[in-house]
């Protein structure tokens, strides 16, 4: 069967991409658990074969395909090595992905993805991985959980922009970027700007100051500088705050993952042409009750140029 035929109708979803220890799994099995309470079946597939502890059950497991104990051990490889070496064997054997993944049409699928940085930066496996999930009608966007507590850092926050918007070219998918464990931010120590600074990524002349504070960040003010440049150019990077356990905090990181990937314009949702316009616009479009202004405003100008010929 080809390629066209097997994958005829569309299915959303998200890759949950980021560094170790940023809460991964754990935003998986929160997103999964509060996807089902507003009525999505939900798939979650595990496509890091060094994960062996999952917080909750897998409709797909790379670890049925490959395994990084098994790659370092038959291979001689590293941890680094092994799990670059797991992607390239992923993605050699994509039509076992694919015929994995027909079971799931219908489902919302949510992929867990390994966390070694270089996956998603410059190492081209992952990505044509998600390529071949595009053809397959996989819509997609990347989420990207950074842990808050580098905000609490300034040097260490530059290097997680750089690393975001490095991602974001890299991957080319729709990208949400979120702050993670914000419900823990308290305890890494005290932020020297408001939390929306960090979030809408605001003038990061100032961080650069805030640097040069310090002795070690003063010698390399030049070089900050021109990172920072690099990000506000391109002025592509923006985050979300999220704590898995609000309900408040998932919604928004939901109706922004929905916005990128579509699933809030498609046949799943049922959406009248109000609320379509109401996502694009960010605000309340009321169709109807615009038109009806509009028949009003018009009914006035014409009873007005009825008067004025009366009167000539």
């Amino acid at each position: 069967m080809s390629e066209g035929s097997r994958a005829t109708s569309l299915a959303f979803g998200q890759v949950v991409i980021g560094p170790p220890g940023s809460g991964k799994s754990t935003y998986c099995h929160a997103m999964k658990e509060f996807l089902g309470r507003v009525g999505r079946r939900v798939a979650l597939v595990n496509l890091d074969p060094a994960n062996e502890t999952l917080p909750s059950p897998c409709a797909l497991d790379i670890a049925q395909l490959v395994t990084l104990p098994d790659v370092m051990d038959s291979l001689r490889l590293g941890p680094n090595g092994g799990l670059l070496y797991c992607m390239e064997y992923l993605e050699a054997n994509v039509d076992w992905l694919q015929e994995q993944l027909e079971g799931l049409r219908g489902h919302y699928v949510l992929f867990d993805c390994p966390g070694q940085v270089e996956l998603y930066t410059h190492h081209n496996s992952l990505k044509n991985v998600f390529a071949h999930l595009a053809k397959w009608n996989f819509r997609l966007a990347a989420v990207h959980l950074v842990d808050s507590h580098y905000c609490t850092d300034p040097g260490k926050f530059i290097s997680v922009l750089c690393t975001s918007l490095s991602t974001m070219l890299h991957v080319e998918l729709p990208h949400v970027n979120i702050l993670s464990k914000m419900d823990l931010i308290e305890q890494y120590g005290k932020l020297a700007f408001n939390l929306d600074y960090y979030t809408e990524v605001l003038d990061l002349s100032y961080l650069v100051d805030h640097l040069a504070s310090d002795p070690f960040f003063r010698n390399y003010r030049r070089l900050n500088e021109k990172l920072v440049e690099v990000i506000e150019d391109y002025s592509l990077v923006s985050f979300i705050p999220l704590n898995v356990q609000d309900k408040e905090s998932m919604r928004q990181v939901m109706q922004a993952v929905d916005k990128a990937n579509g699933y809030s314009f498609g046949d799943q949702e049922h959406r009248s042409l109000e609320a379509l316009m109401s996502a694009a616009v960010g605000a309340d479009f009321h169709f109807s009750s615009t038109l009806a202004v509009q028949e009003k405003y018009v009914q006035s100008q014409d009873k007005a140029v009825e008067e004025e010929v009366m009167d000539l």
